[in-house]
């Protein structure tokens, strides 16, 4: 008897979308349990660890593909990157190693999925569950997890490979599976399944299991293997919405790396597929996996000196405009994907510190010529100033109360503390300038007081040794520079001597045959007393910077 025509043998399209569906979104799910199963089991220091990982490419492109190979995604490494760079924690040119180094990582996944174990994929799946129900502690619970994942990963890429067989006999699903062959068409159709899914490790998986049942050549899994690696940028591309002008630069390299990748070799599919034979021959799903090896590792190794050029092209092509600047009032360095590692959080505040003190030097720089020599639409405009260093504060001490919620070593609890003080300190520099400081000015202009030269510059040295103490804590507390913050403390007697001059000065000028001596002196008076409290604050935060310096670095 003939053989049927395929065309004519009915294809179950119910129960093949809900076989495919179903199996792939166990998958995903399997490997989604089996990912973050492993960041517990892997510890909380491994973003602390990426971000010290850095100082050379090579070094980055290590961090990135071993830590990848850990989270099984490309797309979470990059976008993790991207809250480095947003953070300041990490440069354009690092970051791009780490990137490169994630689409190595990425094809630990294929090359799982190509051993042929799912007869034993429910055996994961029980022992997992097991293990997960009688593990002693959190730890043992999320290592059956992440068994219980990997049999998952498994036994939905065995649903998938049943709900596709009827697919053998549909020829016009054969025809288009051989229009893959041509690389556009095949790099073309992964790019876009993959910027859907938004996980080019389930294309891939995807490609395998149609390998597996005959429909996809060498050749052509080669072709869907780069596309994929451009449709996973999508995730990092849609990370990069609402970060920093440098986030988008992070994501733009992401893209850049993975086509100028696919367009390096997609003319040499045919050398690839060679090489893949020989490496591991009459095997297509291996093959595949090889190939998606090799294919990043050769980019890699071509590209990863490059760097530098790299990262000079992604700010030519994307640069930071003024205009991208960040407000005082709106956050810049925090991230809430930092709060479960401790000293990058604690590290993140510290640079969010350092701007809420700037914002509080800069309104102490204005004060003194405001409040002598000032119009009420100065002193207006300093006290406006305010509002946005109390906005930082606000969301700096939102931050750490968040932080303070996690399990803290007890050093950084004691860091924790410090900040939250240097943080009210620092704001309340900026509340003696925008009240007590701007409503002496405004008595002043009231009052019709004219201030004497002399005495404005005798206050005025005070005034420049007191924003010198509040300018050389930020640094000291940017640096973690224990020593300088001595030089603060240690100034105290040099603004006691200056703050008793200029009493002096005042106290003589009270004797002056002069009009409206007396409410003259009052306003030099709390000019001086005010600046003398300000130093206190700059003591305090300096005696707190040392416990803070003590900390390991977050970052390299």
């Amino acid at each position: 008897m003939p053989p049927a025509d395929p065309v004519s043998v009915p294809l179950p399209v119910g129960p093949l979308l809900m076989g495919v569906a179903g199996g792939l979104a166990l998958f995903l799910y399997g490997m989604d349990l089996m990912s973050r199963s492993l960041k517990v089991v892997a510890g909380t220091r491994m973003r602390q660890w990426i971000a010290r990982m850095t100082t050379n490419p090579l070094k980055g492109a290590l961090a990135g593909a071993l830590t990848t190979a850990v989270i099984q995604s490309s797309s979470v490494t990059t976008v993790l990157t991207i809250g480095f760079i947003s953070a300041g924690l990490m440069s354009l040119s690092q970051a791009i190693g780490v990137i490169m180094g994630a689409n190595i990582g990425t094809t630990v996944t294929a090359q799982i999925a190509a051993f042929d174990i799912t007869d034993y994929a429910l055996l994961l799946v029980a022992g997992g569950f097991g293990w997960h129900l009688i593990g002693r502690g959190r730890k043992g619970e999320f290592q059956g997890a992440m068994v219980m994942g990997l049999g998952l990963l498994f036994f939905g890429m065995e649903l998938m490979s049943e709900a596709t067989g009827p697919l053998q006999s549909y020829q016009p699903f054969i025809d288009w599976m051989r229009r893959m062959d041509h690389p556009v068409a095949g790099i073309a159709t992964a790019a876009a399944v993959t910027a859907v899914i938004q996980s080019s490790s389930a294309t891939t998986v995807i490609v395998i299991v149609l390998a597996g049942q005959g429909f996809i050549s060498l050749e052509g899994g080669i072709a869907l293997i780069f596309g994929a690696n451009i449709g996973t940028c999508v995730t990092a591309m849609l990370g990069a919405i609402g970060k920093p002008r440098e986030a988008a630069q992070a994501a733009l390299a992401h893209l850049l790396f993975n086509v100028i990748g696919v367009a390096l070799w997609a003319g040499f599919i045919p050398e690839m597929a060679s090489v893949v034979r020989w490496l591991s021959p009459d095997d297509t799903v291996r093959e595949i996996a090889n190939a998606h090896t090799v294919f990043n590792v050769a980019n890699t190794v071509l590209l990863l000196g490059f760097t530098g050029p790299l990262a000079r092209l992604i700010r030519w092509m994307a640069p930071v405009r003024p205009e991208d600047a960040v407000r005082l009032s709106e956050v810049k360095f925090l991230d809430d994907m930092f709060l479960d590692t401790a000293p990058v959080a604690l590290d993140l505040a510290r640079k969010e510190l350092s701007r809420l003190g700037a914002g509080a030097l800069k309104m102490l720089h204005g004060a003194l010529p405001h409040v002598l020599y000032g119009t009420r639409q100065d002193l207006e405009e300093l006290r406006r100033d305010d509002n946005e260093i109390d906005a930082l504060h606000e969301a700096i001490v939102t931050y750490l109360g968040r932080l303070s919620q996690r399990h803290l070593r007890p050093e950084e609890a004691e860091s924790l503390r410090d900040c939250l003080m240097a943080a009210n300190h620092f704001e309340s520099i900026g509340d003696m300038v925008e009240t007590d400081l701007v409503e002496a000015g405004m008595e002043r202009i009231r009052r019709g007081v004219e201030i004497s030269e002399g005495t404005g510059e005798v206050l005025a040295e005070l005034h420049r040794k007191v924003s010198w103490a509040v300018d050389a804590v930020i640094h000291a507390l940017i640096d973690r520079d224990a020593a300088a913050a001595e030089t603060v403390v240690a100034a105290k007697a040099e603004i006691q001597r200056l703050a008793d001059l200029a009493e002096a000065r005042v106290i003589e000028r009270l004797a002056a045959a002069e009009p409206q001596r007396s409410e003259a002196f009052r306003i030099e008076s709390d000019v001086i007393e005010n600046l003398k409290r300000i130093y206190y604050f700059a003591k305090r935060i300096a005696r707190m910077v040392r416990p803070i310096a003590e900390l390991p670095p977050a970052a390299s």
